[in-house]
């Protein structure tokens, strides 16, 4: 498969990587910076075009990526859309609901694939836990919960945009922990209600959420929270839990660090291995999740089935952050529509 990437910055050289590694071909890229793209074409092996327009109807490309701050993504979607390209955005899928709701709408009508980039979903531990939670190893799941809690420099907040609600959306829920809130959406499945308290610029002069704590209820009748923050120095790695009436599983970082569970004779869990996590450092992350993903999209654009992260569950995580941010400007518990926009 042959690509088209905007956006050159950090995760794009992530991106590239995993490409190289699949033996996807990156044959053409754009910046709003020429210098910044041209270096990024040089060292890929691509193209740079001038603009996105040109980009999306580059000839020899098969799909877009699009590596950007948040606030470009319908942008991009209607430019797809016209050049009869599929589209591939990294997270979170939109600044908005509304906006990501139309990107929905404007992909379904020109039928091209919308992706939304969700890679620790590949993560050994994930893949594990899917299967054995669709199993019922843990059996029913009482609490499920999500802890993020990061650092992120002045330097890293200085740039232009960073911790906006304009450009990002938002702060540490959507730019970092949106992926924890993924993950507990697929693995223990649709929340209920939410309630939320968040401190706005508690260590960071940004407009937006540098600590939060949220108390979740799923349709299951389950209970969990989700902390996250960019405000606690040095950082530490993420992690997941999961508490069944028959054990405990707990990941940290993309590792499964504890499986605990009751005359459990099934495939044993994928317990060995090195925690990789971004808790300090955003590119201190494994490419091999990203290798899956990218190649199951290339492989959803190339045979028409659809993408295992498609723009369902991309939509599911911003409808939970946006009912989340609800709750902690509104200071009441927040309920969550179970129906899906766009097509069936």
């Amino acid at each position: 498969m042959r690509v088209g990437i905007i956006g050159t910055g950090a995760i794009a050289r992530k991106h590239a990587e995993a490409y190289h590694k699949i033996g996807y071909e990156i044959v053409a890229c754009t910046n709003r910076s020429p210098v910044a793209g041209i270096e990024f074409a040089r060292a890929t092996g691509g193209e740079f075009v001038p603009d996105s327009e040109q980009l999306c109807h580059h000839p020899l490309v098969d799909f877009v990526d699009v590596c950007t701050m948040p606030d470009y993504r319908l942008q991009a979607v209607e430019l797809c859309a016209e050049a009869k390209k599929h589209i591939l955005v990294q997270k979170p899928m939109a600044t908005s609901l509304a906006t990501a709701t139309r990107m929905i709408e404007v992909a379904g009508a020109a039928g091209i694939q919308l992706g939304v980039v969700s890679q620790h979903r590949f993560d050994d531990s994930i893949l594990f836990l899917n299967d054995a939670l669709a199993a019922g190893r843990l059996g029913r799941i009482l609490q499920a919960d999500a802890c993020v809690k990061w650092y992120r420099s002045a330097e890293y907040y200085a740039r232009p945009g960073k911790g906006t609600w304009a450009v990002e959306g938002g702060g540490a829920l959507i730019t970092q922990a949106i992926h924890q809130a993924d993950l507990l959406l697929q693995l223990a499945g649709a929340v209920k209600e939410v309630f939320a308290y968040w401190q706005k610029g508690a260590l960071h002069p940004i407009e937006s959420e540098d600590v939060i704590s949220v108390v979740l209820r799923y349709t299951s009748g389950a209970t969990g929270v989700i902390q996250a923050s960019t405000a606690f120095w040095p950082g530490s790695p993420e992690r997941l839990e999961f508490h069944g009436t028959n054990g405990t599983a707990v990941v940290i970082g993309d590792r499964l660090a504890t499986w605990n569970v009751r005359e459990d004779a099934d495939d044993p869990p994928p317990l060995a291995g090195e925690a990789a996590s971004g808790a300090s450092d955003p590119m201190a992350i494994s490419t091999l999740p990203f290798e899956r993903q990218l190649f199951d999209f290339g492989e959803a654009c190339r045979t028409s089935r659809p993408p295992r992260v498609s723009w369902r569950e991309g939509w599911r995580a911003m409808q939970l952050v946006t009912a989340i941010y609800q709750s902690a400007a509104e200071g009441r518990p927040v309920s969550i529509d179970q129906n899906l926009p766009g097509p069936d």
